[in-house]
């Protein structure tokens, strides 16, 4: 592997496992509903910010709310959405995408407020 880097190598493993996925929808009933479960979790899981950024944004009120923290909440969010699109895996595109969103706001607002 000297003419390589590793991320290359890492290319080439995933090139092979993909061409050995499983069917889906699978023909198992438990992944099946599994793989359902996830992209609902994928919606539902940005909602989860939605109180802390309606505090921030409509009454404008950032009492206790790290900046910081959100924003590197958001940053790693774009780091995974990035590792979805590489991985063509859409419940952590459509997740992180949402969650950078929201992450972001809530740190523009803690700055703001």
């Amino acid at each position: 592997m000297p003419a390589q880097s590793k991320g290359l190598h890492h290319m080439n493993i995933r090139k092979r496992i993909h061409k050995k996925h499983e069917k889906y929808p699978h023909p198992d009933k438990f992944k099946r509903n599994y793989d359902k479960l996830m992209y609902a979790v994928a919606i539902i899981c940005p909602l989860i910010t939605l109180p802390q950024l309606l505090k921030i944004w409509v009454y404008q009120d950032a009492t206790g709310v790290s900046a910081l923290s959100w924003l590197g909440f958001s940053i790693i969010s774009v780091l995974w959405m990035y590792y979805g699109i590489l991985h063509k895996e859409k419940p952590l595109i459509v997740m992180n995408i949402a969650f950078a969103t929201m992450q972001l706001l809530t740190a523009i607002g803690a700055i703001r407020y």
